[in-house]
């Protein structure tokens, strides 16, 4: 159990560090309407992403062992590209790039299509956390529900401390940012390279 736990506050975490549409809209959301209106924003994922696992679950149930071994392959490709675009983007940082245009308007609902309509949730569950979620589940009911909560949880309370951080203090915001660029990085690779030690074994 304290392994699968470990597994989803990691890629919680990872899920909620990584740049892309949907924490560009938040940060920006919390630089002008403040953390208070904004903080809601940070459980859009819980009304996006219920689609998108059934989906990724029914497709992955269906196919048979050898395509698991794929997946961890694929999985660990996908996530090594991750942590060396999270590299990338904390070697490249600028503060100035947070501040988007983005219009406030539609609060949580917004969010949870901009994050519906995103690809990263639907690779994240396809390639990597679904498998673990589904080979947790046949093993027990309770694995698999303790890395889903674990999961969300941490990526909500990153969300909300990423809100509540550039919605109280600018100053703060891109040095906590870039901060968490470079930890997911290093985590994304760590976890790129266990799930392709993975794939290699199962297929020896």
């Amino acid at each position: 159990m304290i392994a699968i736990l470990l597994q989803g506050i990691g890629y919680g975490f990872a899920a909620a560090a990584q740049p892309g549409p949907f924490q560009t809209y938040i940060v920006s959301q919390s630089l002008n309407r403040g953390w208070r209106r904004t903080l809601p924003m940070a459980l859009a994922p819980l009304l996006s992403d219920g689609p998108i696992i059934a989906l990724s679950l029914l497709v992955l149930s269906q196919v048979p062992d050898w395509w698991q071994r794929v997946l961890h392959i694929a999985s660990g490709l996908f996530l090594l590209y991750l942590a060396y675009s999270a590299y990338l983007s904390w070697r490249r940082f600028d503060s100035t790039q947070l501040t988007s245009t983005e219009p406030a308007s539609h609060g949580i609902l917004k969010a949870s299509l901009m994050n519906a309509v995103s690809p990263g949730p639907y690779l994240f569950w396809s390639l990597v956390t679904g498998p673990i979620l589904l080979a947790g589940w046949r093993q027990a009911p309770a694995l698999g529900l303790g890395f889903l909560i674990a999961f969300y949880a941490t990526m909500i309370a990153c969300l909300a401390a990423i809100i509540l951080v550039f919605g109280l203090a600018r100053k703060l915001g891109p040095r906590l940012t870039h901060a968490l660029l470079g930890i997911s990085a290093v985590a994304l690779l760590g976890f790129g390279l266990y799930q392709l030690v993975l794939g290699v074994s199962s297929s020896t």
